[in-house]
């Protein structure tokens, strides 16, 4: 820090408030005490005013660096491990598997179910307070996704097997 009697500017005030600030999240200042320092951050006027403020906290640890994200595979070698199928890894895609949705077919039957019931109590409550017949638009909603599903289903694994005697032979 300079001389003790040189005259601090707006930016050393700032700075020793935003010091005070890492302090208290650290937990070495009560919210009082920062409250109570950083009054006087901003009320001082030389140096040695913002020196008294900070003489009996330990310097801050540098901040560690972040851990670099995962690598994300190539489209090769996602297809080689089975997450998605040849079009997908061609194009960039994930496929329409169930790797696509979290990889959970369960979740996936879930959430058709818990729409399915939605959409179709919207359709009882409102059918039962008309006293005319109301179109069942549901099947619109939930029909397509529901084959979808059921046709995943179905074929499930069917691509690995295949992709499988390609390979041994």
């Amino acid at each position: 820090m300079p001389e003790p009697h040189l005259r601090a500017a707006d930016a050393d005030r700032t700075a020793v408030a935003e010091l005070l600030g890492q302090h208290m999240a650290a937990g070495r200042l009560t919210v009082a005490e920062y409250e109570e320092r950083l009054a006087r951050a901003y009320a001082s006027r030389t140096y040695g005013d913002l020196d008294e403020l900070t003489t009996d906290l330990p310097p801050l640890q540098p901040a560690r660096p972040a851990t670099p994200p995962a690598p994300v595979p190539s489209r090769a070698a996602a297809y080689r491990a089975g997450v998605c199928g040849p079009w997908a890894a061609a194009h960039g895609a994930g496929g329409w598997g169930w790797a696509a949705w979290g990889g959970s077919r369960a979740a996936a039957w879930g959430s058709w179910l818990s729409t399915a019931v939605i959409v179709v109590g919207i359709w009882l409550v409102t059918s039962l307070a008309s006293t005319d017949w109301i179109y069942p638009w549901p099947i619109w909603v939930i029909g397509p996704w529901g084959v979808v599903l059921l046709a995943q289903t179905l074929t499930e694994g069917r691509g690995d097997r295949d992709r499988e005697r390609r390979l041994h032979s």
